[in-house]
C-alpha cells in the first residue's frame, strides 16, 4: 500500500514543502511585492524563486484596478479562475504560496482567494522567501513551462463583503477587526490613504501580533489570543479589515491555523470605506 499524500491547509514549513518536490499535484506560487517599486516582484522572482513555482502578481492577478472597491479591487471569479488555469493549477492540486517574509504581502491574499472559491489544499509557506532562503535550501532563476488547464468555480460570497455590508453587520452586532497599525487606527497617520482614522465599532488587532520571530504563532496560542479578542463571538460573526483587503487576509489565515474558520473579509477594506465621504471616520 502506497503512503498517504501530506495535504497543508494553512501553513507548511520549509522543510516539508522541499521534501514534495516532485509531486505532480504540487502547484507554488510566488506572490512576493514591493510596495516602494511595484516592478521589483517581477524582477525579484525573475533572479531568483523556489523550484518550479509560478509567479503571483497583487495588481495584476490578485486584485481588479478595472473595478472599484478599495486600492486592490477583488477580482471576478471568472477572470481569478482563468489566472488560475494559466498556472496549471486544478481543483484538487496542492497549492503553496509564499511572500518575502511573513505572508501579509500577498501571500494569505492569494491564499483567501483560493480557499473562497472552495479550494482545500493551499497553504502559506511559514517563514516565506526568507526562511527559504535561510535555509540554503534550492532556488532557480527558469521561469516554468506550464500547460494549461480549466478551473471552473465561484467565489463564496457570503465571505466576502462591501462597506454597506459591513455597516449591516456591525449594526447586528458583528464584530470588524481591523489588522491595520495601531496609529493608522488611532488616525495618527495615514501614508496610504486620503483620511486617517478606521470605521465607528471597529477594534484593532495589528497583523504582526500573529507572529513571533517572522514565523506564525502555534495554533493554540493564536486560539487563545482570538478567543480573547472574539469575546464569545463565533469565528463566523468576525470580519477583518485592512486598509485594502491584503494584509486582513493574514488574520483570515491566522485564525484558520488555530481552528477558527469562516471569518469574512471586508474587501474594499479602509481605501473602500473612503470612497463615500458621506460615511463616518472615528479617530
Amino acid at each position: 500500500m502506497s503512503e498517504p499524500i501530506n495535504t497543508w491547509q494553512t501553513l507548511v514549513n520549509p522543510g516539508e514543502l522541499a521534501a514534495a518536490f516532485g509531486r505532480a499535484d504540487l502547484v507554488v506560487l510566488d506572490a512576493r511585492v514591493s510596495l516602494a517599486d511595484r516592478s521589483l516582484g517581477d524582477a525579484n522572482y525573475r533572479q531568483s524563486h523556489i523550484p518550479g513555482a509560478r509567479f503571483a502578481d497583487l495588481d495584476r492577478d490578485l486584485s481588479d484596478h478595472r473595478k472599484r472597491g478599495g486600492r486592490h479591487p477583488w477580482p471576478d471569479a471568472a477572470d481569478f479562475t482563468d489566472t488560475l488555469g494559466c498556472w496549471g493549477i486544478r481543483p484538487h492540486s496542492q497549492v503553496v504560496v509564499y511572500d518575502g517574509g511573513d505572508g501579509a504581502l500577498a501571500a494569505a491574499r492569494a491564499w483567501f482567494l483560493l480557499r473562497a472559491l472552495g479550494h482545500r489544499d493551499v497553504a502559506v509557506l511559514n517563514g516565506g522567501w526568507a526562511g527559504w532562503t535561510a535555509l540554503d535550501l534550492p532556488v532557480e532563476s527558469e521561469v516554468p513551462v506550464v500547460e494549461p488547464t480549466r478551473y471552473p468555480a465561484d467565489f463564496d460570497n457570503d465571505r466576502l463583503l462591501d462597506a454597506g455590508q459591513v455597516q449591516a453587520h456591525l449594526a447586528a452586532g458583528g464584530l470588524l477587526v481591523d489588522a491595520r497599525a495601531p496609529e493608522r487606527f488611532r488616525g495618527e497617520v495615514e501614508p496610504l490613504d486620503k483620511i486617517a482614522g478606521h470605521v465607528p465599532g471597529a477594534i484593532n488587532r495589528p497583523y504582526g501580533e500573529n507572529l513571533r520571530d517572522g514565523h506564525f504563532k502555534r495554533p493554540d496560542v493564536l486560539l487563545r489570543e482570538f478567543s480573547a479578542l472574539l469575546q464569545g463571538h463565533p469565528p463566523e460573526d468576525v470580519v477583518v479589515m485592512c486598509g485594502s483587503g491584503v494584509t486582513a487576509c493574514h488574520h483570515l489565515l491566522a485564525m484558520a491555523h488555530a481552528g477558527l474558520h469562516g471569518a469574512k473579509l471586508f474587501t474594499g477594506s479602509w481605501s473602500g470605506w473612503l470612497e463615500d465621504a458621506s460615511r463616518p471616520v472615528e479617530r
